[in-house]
Formats: structure tokens, C-alpha cells, sequence
């Protein structure tokens, strides 16, 4: 057992939204068949969630163990610092054309190239900080096509509090969402608090109703910390 790989194909799509190329990988597990209808994990920060998160190993491994659903997983990276920050962060130059891309290009892109059942309900959507914020925020704009959020530690400011407070229809979105006990002071993001903001947002999602994991992880805004939890979120949110 643990042997059997997927495959992770790159591909390249043509943004209008964004006026740009978009380098896309997409894993197929190793049993893929076009026969079958899969769940989608779109994933932001695609690259950190397989090299440092073992995302398509502990995917490889809970498929083979029949743990979760069939899934194909479909991800975006970020070209350096800069071009993060401008997509991921609410207030970034591109961020609104970047969570149109994932809604109007990439979506329909999948469906139309891979085995999908197509339904919001069965699309996932995944970050670690400010990758985990967009995907938060790109579901909550988009709650028809994208009915499941996982966050790893996002970034949480007041136009996600608001984002989460002004959501409509808190019964179409699933989320799982997780923060470390030492994030008072995140020395990477010039000692910024994310455990009280996350604790905010947390509050908020739990007043409205919707489908909710919450948990606070003993350690700090790392992968450290996320690659272990990664395979947690998808036993909790693939079953």
C-alpha cells in the first residue's frame, strides 16, 4: 500500500479576466476513469499544498484506502510575492479579476475537460493565508458554484468579516477552517495577529448557521504545522 501514484499534468490557460496566462496542474488519482464522476479541490498556492502540504501524497493514500470520494485536484500558483498579494488579497490590484477567473474561466474549464458532476456542492475550494482569504471570499461571492471552503490559517480584515456577516445563504456553504494557537504574532507578516481576526470571523460563521469545522492547532502560521492538518481536512470534507 502507499505505492500508487496519480499523475500531475501542468496546463496552460488563456485569462481574459486577468489578461494573462495561467499555468494550471491538475492531479488525477491514480484509478481515474472518464467513466466516473469526480469532486473538484481547486487549490490556490497549488505548488506549496503538493511540495510542503503532501497534498496529492495524502490523496493518493486515502483514495487507495477507499478514506474519501474520488477527487481530481485542480490548483493555481502564485509567479512571485507581488502577483500573490495583488490576487489573493482583498484590496489587491487584481484580486476581483483573479476570483472572476476562478468562477468563470477555470470553473467551466473543468467541467468541459474532465469528468465533473458539475455541481457546486461537489466543488471545493483551499488556501493557507492569503490563499485560504481568496478562497474564502471567492465562495462567499460564489456560493451557487463553489459549496465548500478549506482555510488554513487565512487572513482575516474587515471586508472578510463583512463578506462573511453579508452572506445571504449560509446553508449552501461547507467550511472547514483552522487556525494555530501561537498566530499572535506572525513574524512573516510583520507580527500581525491572525488568531483574534480568525476568532472574529469563526464567531461570525457560528452566529450565521453555517456548516462549520473549526478547530485552533497548537503551533504557528506554518507548514509546519498545515502539512499534518491537510490530510485532516480532506478526511473531514471528502467523505
Amino acid at each position: 500500500m502507499g505505492n500508487v501514484q496519480g499523475t500531475i499534468k501542468e496546463y496552460t490557460l488563456n485569462s481574459r479576466e486577468l489578461n494573462d496566462q495561467m499555468i494550471t496542474l491538475v492531479y488525477t488519482p491514480a484509478t481515474f476513469s472518464p467513466f466516473l464522476d469526480y469532486s473538484v479541490l481547486i487549490v490556490q498556492d497549488v505548488k506549496d499544498y503538493i511540495q510542503m502540504g503532501k497534498l496529492t501524497r495524502f490523496t493518493d493514500e486515502l483514495i487507495e484506502n477507499n478514506e474519501i470520494k474520488n477527487i481530481i485536484i485542480v490548483g493555481t500558483h502564485y509567479k512571485s510575492i507581488e502577483d500573490r498579494r495583488n490576487k489573493y488579497h482583498p484590496q489587491g490590484e487584481e484580486n476581483e479579476a483573479f476570483i472572476r477567473f476562478l468562477a468563470h474561466e477555470l470553473v467551466p474549464w473543468i467541467d468541459n475537460k474532465f469528468p465533473t458532476t458539475a455541481l457546486g456542492k461537489d466543488r471545493y475550494i483551499m488556501g493557507d493565508s492569503l490563499a485560504g482569504t481568496v478562497a474564502f471570499m471567492t465562495a462567499v461571492k460564489y456560493p451557487n458554484i463553489f459549496g465548500n471552503v478549506i482555510m488554513h490559517s487565512p487572513y482575516v480584515d474587515d471586508h472578510v468579516l463583512t463578506a462573511a456577516k453579508q452572506h445571504p445563504n449560509p446553508s449552501l456553504l461547507s467550511i472547514y477552517h483552522v487556525v494555530g494557537k501561537d498566530e499572535k504574532v506572525v513574524k512573516i507578516s510583520n507580527n500581525r495577529d491572525f488568531l483574534t481576526p480568525n476568532r472574529k470571523l469563526n464567531a461570525i460563521l457560528v452566529e450565521k448557521g453555517f456548516q462549520l469545522f473549526y478547530d485552533e492547532f497548537d503551533g504557528g502560521h506554518s507548514w509546519k504545522y498545515w502539512q499534518p492538518d491537510v490530510k485532516r481536512a480532506l478526511q473531514k470534507m471528502f467523505i
